[in-house]
C-alpha cells in the first residue's frame, strides 16, 4: 500500500464535474496517504521490535557462556572466568560503539573496511537503526566469549581486556564487513561485484563469528601453552575436568535458547511476503531457520552421546553438551537456505568433526579447557562447507533476493561456485585472524602480560587474584570453629610440581 500513489488530478474527474470534486479528491488522497504512512511506520516498528527481541536473545547467550565456562573450569578459577565474561560484554560494548560498528557497516565505503558511523554518528537513518547496533554488538561479544574459553585458567586479567577490545573493535568488525556489509568484497549483498556470481553465504556467522573466535582462541592457547598438569611427564593427556556438570548443562540450555535469536534473528526483518497470497513470507523463513537450528543441534547431541560411548565407554553429559553446541555452530551458516532433512546431516557430521578435532588436539598437546577452538573453529568450517553443498535454489533466491538465479549448493544441482566462495571465506578468515590476533598474543607473551605465574596457577586465580574462592559457606548457629569454605589443593606432591616451560609436563 505504501507503494501506491493518489493525486487529486487523477481522482477528481472520477468524482464528477461538481465544484466540490477537487476538494473531495484532495481529502480522499490525504486520508489515503495518511493510511499509507501508518502502514509504513508499522512495518518499521514491527521489524525493529523483532530485531530488538532477537538482540535480547543473543545477549542472553552471554549468561549461557558464563555458566558454561564456570562449569567447565576448576572451582578455584570460577570467579576469574565469570569476570572475564562480564568484561567481554562491557569492553566490547564500548569499543564496538566507538569503532566496531563503523568498521563493519559504515557504508558507503570500500570492500575492505567501513568508514562511517563512528560513535553511531548520523543514527538512526533509513538503513540502520539503534536495534541494528545492539544486535551486531551481541554478535561481536559472542566472538570474544569464544576466545576467552580457549585461554581459561592461566591468563592474566590485563590480557583479557586488551584482546577483547582489539577483537571486538577491529578484528571481528573487518571480517563482518567483508561478508555481511552491502559493499564488502565477498558479501552476498554486494550485487555490483559478487564473488563467483554468488558471494559468500554465511547467514548467521559460522565463519564470521564462530571461526573468528575459534582461530583467535587457537592462537592464544598455542602461545600460552597447556595448563600445568594437562599432560604428564610422558606426554599423555590428563583430564582436568570442570567442577560442575550442572552449570555446564544450564549454560548449554541458555545458549540453545539464545540461538533462536542468533539464527532466525539474522533475517533482521520479518514483514516480507514471498507469495501474492501473503500466507508465505519471511516469517516462514524465520520458522524454518529455527527448525533447522533445532534439528542440527539435536542430531549432533545424540551422535556425540553414542560416539563418545563407543570411543571412551562413558555416557558423558559434558561431551554431549559440547556436541550439541557444535551442531548449532555448524548450522549457523546455512540455517536459512537448507531443507530440514539436510540439517540432520549437518549435525551428524559436526559431531564427528568435533570428536576428531579433540583427538587431534590431544595428539599435538593442545589444551583448550572449553574445546572452543575445536568446537567453534572446526564445526564452523564444516558449516560453511555444508552450506556450499546443500543450499537449495528456492531458499537462496528468497533470502538473497537482490540477485536472481544465484548459484546454490553443489549437491542440490547448483554447481560449485558457492562452495568455492565459502572455501575462500575459510582461508581468508584463518589468514586475517592469524595475522592480527597471533602477533597480539605473541607480544603480550613477550611482555609477560599473557600467562600468570605457576604459583598463581596452582593456587587458583580466585584466591590469588580475586580476593577469595567463589564457593564459601558456613552453617548458621555454629561456633567459631565451623568450617568456612573449602581448600583447593593441587594434585601434586611437594617437589613434583609441573612447569609451563615444558608444556605442562611434571618436573
Amino acid at each position: 500500500m505504501a507503494n501506491l500513489t493518489c493525486s487529486a488530478d487523477f481522482l477528481g474527474p472520477l468524482l464528477g464535474a461538481s465544484a466540490n470534486a477537487t476538494t473531495a479528491a484532495e481529502f480522499i488522497c490525504g486520508r489515503f496517504q495518511n493510511a499509507a504512512d501508518q502502514f509504513t511506520a508499522t512495518t518499521y516498528a514491527v521489524n525493529n521490535t523483532y530485531l530488538l527481541f532477537s538482540a535480547y536473545l543473543v545477549f542472553s547467550m552471554q549468561l549461557g557462556f558464563a555458566m558454561l565456562c564456570a562449569g567447565s573450569v576448576r572451582a578455584k578459577n570460577t570467579m576469574n572466568i565469570m569476570l572475564t565474561n562480564v568484561l567481554d560484554a562491557a569492553a566490547g560494548g564500548l569499543f564496538y560503539y566507538l569503532f566496531g560498528f563503523a568498521f563493519a557497516f559504515g557504508s558507503p565505503s570500500n570492500g575492505f573496511i567501513g568508514k562511517h558511523f563512528f560513535g553511531l554518528k548520523a543514527f538512526p537513518n533509513p538503513t540502520y537503526d539503534y536495534s541494528n547496533f545492539l544486535y551486531q554488538w551481541a554478535f561481536a561479544i559472542a566472538a570474544a566469549g569464544i576466545t576467552s574459553g580457549s585461554i581459561a585458567e592461566r591468563t592474566q586479567f590485563v590480557a583479557y581486556l586488551i584482546y577483547s577490545a582489539f577483537l571486538t573493535g577491529f578484528v571481528y568488525p573487518v571480517v563482518s564487513h567483508w561478508f555481511w556489509a552491502s559493499d564488502g568484497w565477498a558479501s552476498a549483498s554486494n550485487t555490483s561485484n559478487l564473488l563467483f556470481g554468488t558471494g559468500v553465504i554465511d547467514f548467521a556467522g559460522s565463519g564470521v563469528v564462530h571461526l573468528v573466535g575459534g582461530v583467535a582462541g587457537l592462537w592464544g592457547a598455542l602461545i600460552e601453552g597447556p595448563r600445568i598438569g594437562r599432560f604428564d611427564h610422558s606426554g599423555r593427556s590428563v583430564a582436568l575436568r570442570g567442577h560442575s556438570a550442572s552449570l555446564v548443562v544450564l549454560g548449554t540450555f541458555l545458549l540453545w535458547f539464545g540461538w533462536y535469536g542468533f539464527n532466525p534473528g539474522s533475517f533482521n526483518t520479518i514483514l516480507v511476503s514471498y507469495s501474492p497470497g501473503g500466507f508465505y513470507g519471511q516469517w516462514s523463513g524465520v520458522g524454518r531457520t529455527a527448525l533447522t537450528t533445532t534439528l542440527a543441534g539435536c542430531t549432533a547431541a545424540l551422535t556425540t552421546l553414542f560416539g563418545k560411548r563407543l570411543t571412551s565407554g562413558h555416557w558423558n553429559v559434558m561431551d554431549v553438551c559440547n556436541g550439541l553446541l557444535g551442531g548449532f555452530a555448524a548450522i549457523t551458516a546455512g540455517c536459512s537456505v537448507v531443507e530440514p532433512w539436510a540439517a540432520i546431516i549437518c549435525g551428524f557430521v559436526a559431531s564427528w568433526v568435533l570428536i576428531g578435532c579433540n583427538k587431534l588436539a590431544a595428539i599435538v598437546k593442545y589444551d583448550d579447557p572449553l574445546e572452543a577452538a575445536q568446537l567453534h573453529g572446526g564445526c564452523g568450517m564444516w558449516g560453511l562447507i555444508f552450506t556450499g553443498l546443500f543450499a537449495t535454489k528456492n531458499y537462496v533466491n528468497e533470502v538473497y533476493s537482490n540477485k536472481a538465479n544465484r548459484p546454490y549448493g553443489l549437491f542440490m544441482g547448483g554447481g560449485g561456485r558457492l562452495l568455492a566462495a565459502n572455501l575462500i571465506q575459510i582461508l581468508t578468515i584463518i589468514g586475517w585472524v592469524s595475522a592480527t590476533m597471533g602477533p597480539l598474543f605473541f607480544i603480550l607473551n613477550k611482555l609477560r602480560l599473557l600467562r600468570i605465574s605457576p604459583e598463581d596457577e596452582l593456587e587458583g586465580m580466585d584466591k590469588t587474584r580475586h580476593g577469595g574462592l567463589a564457593y564459601a559457606w558456613h552453617d548458621e548457629g555454629e561456633g567459631g570453629d565451623s568450617k568456612k569454605g573449602f581448600m583447593m589443593t593441587p594434585p601434586f606432591k611437594v617437589g613434583d610440581r609441573p612447569s609451563p616451560a615444558n608444556n605442562g609436563n611434571q618436573v
